[in-house]
């Protein structure tokens, strides 16, 4: 067997174009898969033209409500490309520069603070965008639209601080300053409490009663405003998020994205090699020459799993090695990756096998290869109760019958380890490289039939 596994490696050597092919190829398409789920575009370049003076300032009654930092809180979500004027604004939305340019006009603040007169206005932003990408647009609505409604949850949240403020005078008194003059707010508990003390004195009559009247009123008044304030308060945000995690913690997805990449590799590498070497035997009449006594089909099977798991085992660490450089990996976990990696590549080796044994040549198999690994590589990535529950069913019938999935969950189980369950997937992969091995040592009697 070893002298096989010399042969095989003489091949590729006698065609170092094609063992570059067979190593970059599915480490391109990786990296691309493992960018596209990563990769989201956390600050998509906006172009901001703010026209709002720099000394406008929210108003609630006779008070201005600070500086809230418009430019600052945009400029945190999203990167700012800061224009002089609308057309420069729709001309970078245009030329493709920036995603899309939002405008805040001159009276924003001014319809805003309209808002609590007898003739509201309706405040209004102006976003530009290019819709002729479907993709790109619905990109750009959800982004503006987050934007705008932290803007008004912001607002809202000083609008209540203030509110309660005014409740607080209402309520206890207080002093407040109004044209640059300092009034003194009185307040319904130490108005209660001054009619109390004179309600003594007074006798019994009409007059008395009014001030038993106005101690009922202060006091109701004071009894529903205390709850006025927390009111406004919830109001801000009427429903809060209490998240359960019910199905464990999950890696980072830079960490996901990696086994993501890690598992396309090692899967196409190894398959692919596998099924072409085996093909290959039976299309140059080799397999005849070596059942005939110098090597058992089940020798045969094994020298071609392991020539594929090695190679794919090395290109997948180098490729680890790589993105270790980009994203943080912990390196103490190596023997489990080692682990998984090679469980995995077994796995992959033994399914790899059976599609080369039944094949007819090298073409045939490459093409049964990325026609079968591909379709049910992306399948594994569709998270659960994405789709319908019979399809879903399906979905995960199918990714239980092939390898990849449980590859990915014990590589990212063993780069994290708040990833899947390591053990699980391993004894997975063992069940499938059984499986796979026997149908593959099935197909090798029509190697010798034909």
């Amino acid at each position: 067997m070893r002298w096989l596994l010399l042969k095989d490696l003489m091949i590729l050597r006698r065609s170092p174009l094609q063992a570059v092919l067979l190593v970059a190829y599915p480490v391109l398409i990786a990296l691309l898969v493992g960018l596209a789920i990563s990769r989201s575009p956390e600050k998509p370049r906006v172009a901001l033209l703010n026209e709002v003076p720099s000394d406008a300032r929210v108003t609630v009654g006779t008070r201005k409500l600070p500086k809230i930092g418009v430019d600052e809180r945009i400029c945190a979500r999203v990167e700012c490309v800061h224009v002089d004027d609308r057309a420069e604004a729709a001309a970078a939305v245009r030329s493709g520069d920036v995603l899309a340019a939002l405008v805040l006009p001159a009276n924003l603040v001014d319809r805003i603070n309209s808002l609590s007169t007898p003739f509201p206005k309706t405040p209004k932003v102006e976003v530009i965008v290019n819709e002729e990408d479907p993709v790109k647009a619905r990109l750009v609505n959800d982004r503006i639209d987050s934007l705008l409604a932290q803007a008004n949850l912001v607002i809202a949240r000083e609008i209540a601080t203030e509110g309660g403020k005014f409740l607080g005078l209402v309520l206890d008194g207080g002093e407040i300053a109004v044209l640059g003059h300092t009034i003194e707010i009185l307040g319904l508990r130490n108005s209660a409490r001054i009619v109390r003390a004179v309600r003594p004195a007074l006798p019994p009559g009409p007059l008395r009663d009014s001030v038993d009247r106005v101690i009922r009123f202060t006091t109701l008044a004071r009894n529903n405003l205390d709850t006025a304030a927390p009111l406004l308060t919830r109001l801000t945000q009427p429903i809060a998020v209490d998240k359960q995690l019910v199905g464990g913690s999950s890696p980072p997805l830079e960490t996901f994205a990696i086994a993501v990449a890690a598992t396309f590799t090692l899967a196409f590498v190894t398959v692919l090699l596998v099924a072409g070497s085996l093909a290959l035997e039976r299309e140059e009449n080799a397999y005849t020459r070596l059942a005939r006594g110098l090597v058992s089909p089940t020798a045969l099977l094994t020298e071609k799993v392991a020539l594929g798991g090695v190679v794919g085992v090395a290109v997948t660490m180098l490729m680890l090695a790589g993105l270790s450089i980009f994203v943080p990996l912990h390196w103490g976990r190596i023997g489990l990756w080692l682990l998984a990696i090679l469980a995995s590549g077994a796995a992959l080796g033994a399914a790899g096998a059976a599609l080369g044994a039944a094949a007819r040549e090298v073409r045939a198999v490459s093409l049964l290869a990325f026609m079968v690994t591909l379709p049910v590589a992306f399948l594994s990535l569709i998270p659960s109760g994405a789709v319908g529950s019979a399809l879903d069913g399906a979905i995960s019938a199918i990714t239980a019958l092939f390898p990849f999935k449980p590859a990915l969950d014990a590589i990212g189980g063993a780069l994290d380890a708040s990833g899947p369950s390591v053990a699980a997937a391993l004894l997975h992969l063992a069940i499938l490289a059984v499986a796979y091995g026997l149908l593959a040592r099935l197909a090798l009697r029509r190697f010798a039939a034909v």
